[in-house]
């Protein structure tokens, strides 16, 4: 599969992921925004490492799927969770924007650096 076309997949399931993430943000908004915002994080973190698995990279069936996973919540677990909380932060308590739309934006922002360290280090080849 080419570079442009697993792009593509990559951001159609980041917007399923979005849609997990601004869904369990909702729902889990009385416990606190930054609470909130890793466990939102967290739950498309793990819907994101399925879809990617299974159909953006084809890695599902391979041997290694619990190191890609480790390596995956290291690369784009982490650096999601980091920069979802910084950007809440900035964007809620500093801007006053609303909760939903901070987090919209503080997905966007992280997007392009999550494709690829998933490209050259979690899933790469052999």
């Amino acid at each position: 599969m080419s570079l442009g076309a697993r792009w593509l997949r990559f951001n159609a399931v980041g917007i399923a992921g979005a849609g997990v993430q601004l869904g369990a943000l909702y729902l889990l908004r009385g416990i606190g925004v930054l609470p909130a915002t890793a466990l939102a994080v967290e739950l498309a973190v793990l819907h994101n490492f399925l879809w990617h698995e299974a159909w953006t990279w084809g890695t599902r069936g391979t041997p290694g799927v619990w190191a890609r996973l480790a390596r995956f919540h290291v690369a784009n677990g982490l650096l999601s969770i980091a920069s979802n909380l910084v950007w809440m932060h900035v964007l809620t308590q500093w801007l006053g924007l609303a909760l939903l739309p901070s987090n919209l934006i503080a997905i966007v922002a992280t997007s392009l650096l999550n494709f690829t360290l998933g490209e050259r280090f979690v899933f790469r080849r052999g």
